[in-house]
């Protein structure tokens, strides 16, 4: 199978990481075509940010659709664009926030998410209602790391990291961590063996789910609000969006 996993920022090194993240728990069958758009922000860091990642993540599932993928994954942890992509997208669509969410919740009866900054706080509590998973999150926490500054793997941004997820498990009583952000993608054994607790990493997860998505023929539903847009003109710089 195909999967295409779009990271929604430009900022390649990124995107590598990420595709190396999905290739390591793919089944061996599975093709991972990882892209990213070539308009957008550098990262996303917030709801403006994001608003303008949208555009440019929707045309790589709209190319990756012409070619061939059986499914999408959108690898920001605030699940950039995940509703639009769905009603637009002919394969079905997975958010690494969402995915991390559903995993965490099948291996612990509260878990926390640790992000890189405040302003993605909100943001994430609004999906865990969205998703209906709110009550099972013990908290969401922020490291104060720049998305940026994970690009490297920097001993001061893995001990921030690493200081909240000790927090979490003495303040909040979490049983598992899922870390919010798709650069912490290759930190997630490291921290699970240095604090003797389940740390989900979105991007695998999503993966997995995706996967399995695929094997089950299922795709997303048409009845209701993940309908194919109705054909309208679009204008501008956006002409080439419409539907």
């Amino acid at each position: 199978m195909r999967l295409h996993v779009v990271n929604p920022n430009t900022t390649a090194t990124m995107t590598a990481k990420i595709a190396a993240a999905a290739r390591a728990v793919a089944l061996p069958d599975t093709v991972i075509d990882a892209r990213q758009p070539t308009m957008g922000p550098v990262s996303i860091e917030g709801f403006y940010d994001e608003a303008f990642a949208v555009p440019g993540m929707l045309g790589c599932i709209r190319e990756a659709d012409r070619d061939g993928a059986d499914a999408h994954i959108i690898a920001c942890f605030d699940d950039t664009g995940l509703d639009a992509a769905r009603a637009v997208a002919q394969a079905p669509v997975i958010g690494i926030g969402e995915a991390g969410f559903h995993i965490a919740s099948l291996i612990a009866a509260r878990f926390a998410v640790v992000t890189t900054l405040s302003v993605s706080i909100v943001p994430i509590e609004h999906n865990l209602t969205k998703y209906g998973l709110a009550a099972r999150c013990a908290g969401v926490r922020a490291a104060e790391v720049p998305v940026l500054a994970l690009e490297e793997r920097n001993a001061d941004a893995i001990g921030k990291i690493s200081s909240e997820i000790t927090a979490a498990i003495r303040e909040d009583r979490t049983e598992a961590i899922v870390l919010g952000c798709a650069g912490m993608a290759d930190l997630a054994a490291e921290l699970a063996d240095r604090h003797g607790l389940p740390v989900i990493d979105g991007v695998a997860a999503a993966v997995t789910l995706a996967e399995g998505l695929v094997r089950l023929g299922l795709k997303t539903s048409r009845l209701g609000p993940y309908a194919s847009p109705r054909a309208k003109a679009y204008s501008g710089l956006l002409a080439s969006f419409q539907p």
